[in-house]
């Protein structure tokens, strides 16, 4: 019996180790999702190995807990690899505060609520995703928010919302793909003399074929033409240790705070995964993003975000 339990436990480790190795040797999108959970797998597996190690001591279990420590260690190591250095705060001009919250569009019962949340988070902008439950709520939200884009400006979709207390610039929405319509949001805002650029963009499930991999490619291409000091915040559908995340940020040079908040699933908390982010490029720099605790009925948390331009 020892013998038998012992077996299914190298087999069932074996299978998910390689799932997670097949990363370094092959990109594919059925991967995407293993690729997200690298580190939670990792764990699961080094977890399986020592459970395994119990039943037998083998130095086939002892080689699959060395394998899973390796692939969890290189996680980490990654998933901090295009994260921003501490922020200068002393040499900073005044914060900037962005929400960002993917409210689910299914979530109508909650809208009303979460229109309170927005008008009093003393937030500067607000970039708000999956918005059709809000918008029967957007012309008291306009009292303290009277600059929009999304919602019935400049398009008639409801999916993409970008909310500000000053007036913009320049501002655009457009298409990232094929797939969705709007999704995507580039606004100008002077900010006591700074013009930043705030954009914003809702990205398809990477395991919808190739279509996530796509839109990212038309996004970096739009946002290297940037010339503003940029700060990106969305709902990415996948952890930046992605590999089509990470070609993303090298080559947007967008950075991101490490360790990234979770934001999904919900029900995980803290230990779920970063798929919304907030990536800022320097000069601007990124002094803290948090996790909203509450979901407010969502499927995602959102982000408070605090961001400075340096001197």
């Amino acid at each position: 019996m020892r013998q038998t339990i012992y077996c299914v436990l190298c087999v069932l480790i074996t299978l998910l180790l390689g799932t997670l190795a097949a990363r370094y040797v092959m990109d594919l999108w059925l991967l995407a999702f293993f690729e997200s959970l690298q580190t939670h797998f990792g764990l699961l597996a080094i977890a399986l190995a020592l459970l395994a190690l119990l039943f037998r001591r083998h130095w086939y279990a002892a080689l699959l807990l060395v394998f899973g420590i390796g692939l969890t260690v290189h996680s980490v190591l990654m998933l901090r690899e295009y994260a921003a250095d501490a922020p200068a705060v002393a040499n900073a001009d005044k914060s900037v505060r962005l929400l960002s919250f993917n409210i689910e569009n299914s979530n109508f019962e909650n809208g009303a609520r979460i229109a309170d949340f927005i008008i009093s988070s003393k937030a500067d902008v607000v970039e708000i995703f999956e918005a059709e439950p809000i918008k029967t709520e957007l012309q008291r939200i306009g009292n303290t928010y009277p600059y929009r884009i999304g919602c019935g400006i400049m398009t008639d979709g409801c999916d993409s919302l970008l909310l500000s207390k000053r007036p913009f610039r320049t501002q655009e929405i457009r298409s990232l793909g094929s797939l969705w319509s709007n999704r995507f949001i580039l606004a100008t805002i002077d900010m006591d003399g700074q013009p930043v650029a705030f954009a914003s963009a809702h990205l398809s499930k990477p395991y919808f074929d190739e279509f996530h991999a796509i839109e990212l490619n038309i996004l970096g291409s739009i946002l290297k033409d940037v010339q503003e000091p940029l700060i990106l915040a969305g709902d990415f559908n996948a952890a930046v240790i992605a590999p089509d995340m990470r070609q993303f940020l090298d080559d947007t040079e967008l950075r991101h705070t490490f360790p990234e908040p979770a934001t999904w699933p919900v029900e995980a908390g803290a230990y779920g995964i970063a798929i919304d982010h907030v990536f800022a490029r320097a000069p601007l720099r990124l002094t803290s993003v948090r996790q909203i605790p509450d979901a407010m009925g969502s499927n995602h948390f959102g982000l408070m975000t605090e961001f400075s331009i340096s001197k």
